[in-house]
């Protein structure tokens, strides 16, 4: 039995003593990643809100299985802002996730309607032409299932309600909705609010195709909602991550009303989330410490080396960079290569390792500033405690 179809629903319940640390964590965290953005020029936040965006994109779609080349969905949305682009090609389906991150991002105060919900689904099903229903709540008759398996085999992990009763569902839902609000009759924490209404909208599963896509954007906009700024989580990208026990996780609250568990599950994620937002903001203002500290030292080749490291974002280069990226990347040959890479290491601008052919070079940045780090403790000892199940 489904939890759409025991005669409860949609009554949740949930223990909400559990949720007042992760609630705590979320507010804090956010604080941290305001108080950091603060430091960054203009031009760098607005950079870094393509970048957040663009992953938010590309990983919500590939959570999916549909894969979204990154580069032109960035483009897509710095046209979408009006900061220009390099006018590279998008496919259907990348200008629509775009221009749906974009509306998402600058209309995160707004309440949450039932025509937003439709227009992005509009915009996620751009260009497909084997949907009845584009924009509107499914009609076909069929079940609406998700199955894995073979054919003449399936295993069903979840069934939503019959088409004929998705309109009186999403009904309750927005009326829900409204009420926990911020400023509504019975208001509820972000945290728990983003996840309950996720649950909740993915138990309807009220579109022919494109739930899991919309339902992360509503839990998105819930969660800016809750901050001073508009803002995003990237909390797609964290699923993305933990794709397997998402699926798991959800595919088990589908058959409760008692949710706590899947709220701490989700309440993690979030929180992981937010701690790889702000390790990216960090990693911003390095890169402009380190260009303050070194730019009169650098040739053009180093400083062309060096925003191309940082353009591969905090993680670096897989392995780190070699003496043949280099030489790639700045047209060097051989000997000056290897000359430019030792003055780096010298000055301090790069960090060597390994020896002869094993020999890297990776930026000598932060690799986890201190607001991350607590918050990373935080959540460590939450953990440990019992608090969050992962």
């Amino acid at each position: 039995m489904w939890n759409w179809q025991q005669d409860a629903w949609p009554e949740f319940s949930w223990d909400r003593h559990k949720l007042i640390r992760a609630e705590a964590l979320f507010a804090e965290g956010a604080g941290v990643v305001v108080g950091a953005s603060k430091h960054l020029s203009a031009d760098e936040r607005n950079r870094l809100t393509i970048e957040l965006m663009s992953h938010e994109a590309v990983d919500t779609s590939a959570i999916e299985g549909e894969p979204l080349d990154r580069d032109s969905v960035q483009s897509s949305i710095r046209r979408r802002l009006g900061l220009g682009s390099d006018h590279r090609r998008a496919s259907p389906a990348e200008a629509g996730i775009a221009e749906m991150m974009v509306d998402l991002y600058e209309q995160s105060a707004a309440p949450l309607t039932e025509a937003t919900l439709f227009h992005w689904h509009r915009l996620i099903t751009n260009g497909r032409t084997d949907l009845k229903d584009i924009g509107r709540y499914r009609t076909h008759t069929d079940p609406m299932q998700i199955v894995s398996g073979p054919l003449h085999a399936p295993k069903v992990h979840f069934e939503a309600p019959p088409s004929d009763e998705v309109a009186r569902e999403m009904a309750r839902f927005w009326q829900w909705l409204e009420r926990s609000a911020p400023t509504g009759s019975a208001p509820l924490p972000a945290v728990t609010r983003a996840g309950m209404a996720h649950l909740w909208f993915e138990s309807i599963h009220p579109f022919e195709d494109g739930n899991g896509r919309v339902g992360r954007a509503i839990s998105e906009k819930i969660l800016a909602q809750g901050l001073i700024t508009p803002a995003i989580t990237g909390m797609a990208s964290t699923l993305l991550t933990h794709r397997k026990a998402y699926y798991v996780e959800l595919e088990r609250a589908h058959r409760e009303l008692e949710i706590t568990d899947w709220l701490l599950w989700f309440a993690a994620r979030i929180l992981e989330a937010q701690k790889h937002t702000l390790r990216q903001v960090e990693f911003v203002l390095e890169k402009s410490r380190l260009l303050d500290r070194f730019g009169s030292q650098l040739n053009a080749r180093q400083e062309k080396a060096l925003l191309r490291l940082f353009a591969a974002g905090p993680a670096g280069f897989l392995g780190g960079m070699s003496a043949a990226n280099y030489m790639k990347i700045t047209a060097a040959p051989p000997a000056t290569a290897t000359r430019d890479l030792a003055a780096l290491t010298t000055m301090g601008a790069l960090r060597r390792t390994g020896e002869n052919k094993s020999t890297r070079y990776h930026l000598n940045a932060a690799a986890e500033p201190l607001a991350a780090l607590e918050i990373a403790d935080i959540v460590s000892d939450a953990g440990s405690a019992g608090v969050f199940n992962s």
